[in-house]
């Protein structure tokens, strides 16, 4: 007969640290191999029967696993800022201070670099990396697309402002990553509303077509007709990425009658899906152009 794991009522339906659990008597290091419990990350453990979510391993890593000189950063820190949060099994980001001695660890990236103080604060008692100091290492860790996709997500949250951004620039302007920083900031837009759209402008804009406005609002009489993803509202083209529709039908028809009511408007819309994005991005850039080219043309 198959042993029932053992189930302390202090654990049910909690994450923690299986040393302290082991030493008090709860659990022993056998019991932590059953199917009740699942590791999340060294020494940390969890009920097997709720969900880990990424902030789930964020809270874990800074509650039990930091010493001193160490804070989420990175991709995490906009996790818990309130920005997009990476899938369960992507690695919690850390910033350490060179002094510190802190890792390598299963689950955890760790970047070494010190901070200035205002660089960290604390978000529900852990530390994290200001939405400013988190912005300036998005531009130094990542590529360029993904870094402005993300400062982005934070500026249309209103985690952190555009000119704050600038002074902190100002501020360091001749230490290594500004210039790295200085491109992220040329090309972000606070009026995108999702990273797949923040990577399309970019990808574009860095290719060399003209930049786009962000969730641009088309009236006719004064009265709403449509909101597009991206918009050259004098030549009358727009941009679509299709994304979300392939899991909401509904909100497919709802958009594309939307969008049919430019048609009278004389507006030219052209879609993008993440396939093409991904296979044929050459293809997207010269249908757009296309489209630009004609509109000047006939201009």
């Amino acid at each position: 007969m198959a042993r029932i794991p053992r189930r302390p009522a202090e654990l049910v339906g909690q994450v923690f640290f299986a040393r302290d659990a082991v030493r008090r008597g709860l659990l022993t290091k056998n019991d932590l191999r059953s199917s009740a419990w699942r590791q999340v990350l060294h020494n940390v453990y969890a009920d097997s029967r709720i969900e880990i979510t990424h902030l789930t391993r964020c809270r874990a890593a800074a509650s039990w696993l930091f010493p001193p000189g160490c804070t989420l950063a990175g991709r995490s820190a906009v996790a818990m800022l309130g920005g997009p949060t990476p899938g369960p099994h992507e690695p919690v980001e850390v910033l350490v201070e060179p002094a510190s001695r802190f890792g390598p660890l299963t689950g955890l990236l760790i970047h070494v670099s010190g901070w200035r103080d205002g660089d960290v604060q604390r978000v529900d008692g852990m530390p994290v990396t200001t939405g400013i100091r988190t912005c300036w290492d998005l531009a130094c860790w990542l590529d360029t697309v993904e870094a402005v996709a993300l400062i982005d997500a934070l500026l249309h949250r209103h985690a952190v402002h555009a000119d704050d951004l600038t002074v902190y620039l100002a501020r360091r302007r001749n230490q290594r990553g500004a210039r790295r920083f200085a491109e992220a900031l040329s090309l972000v837009d606070a009026g995108a509303e999702s990273l797949p759209e923040s990577r399309l402008r970019v990808r574009l804009v860095r290719a060399g077509l003209p930049r786009p406005v962000t969730q641009h609002v088309v009236t006719r009489n004064g009265q709403f007709v449509a909101r597009v993803d991206l918009a050259w509202p004098d030549l009358k083209v727009a941009v679509e990425y299709d994304g979300i529709w392939h899991h909401d039908p509904e909100q497919f028809h709802r958009d594309r009658q939307r969008l049919n009511h430019l048609l009278g408007d004389d507006w030219l819309v052209l879609h993008v899906t993440s396939k093409r994005m991904r296979e044929d991005f050459d293809g997207v850039l010269t249908e757009i152009r296309s489209a630009l080219r004609s509109r000047h043309s006939s201009h």
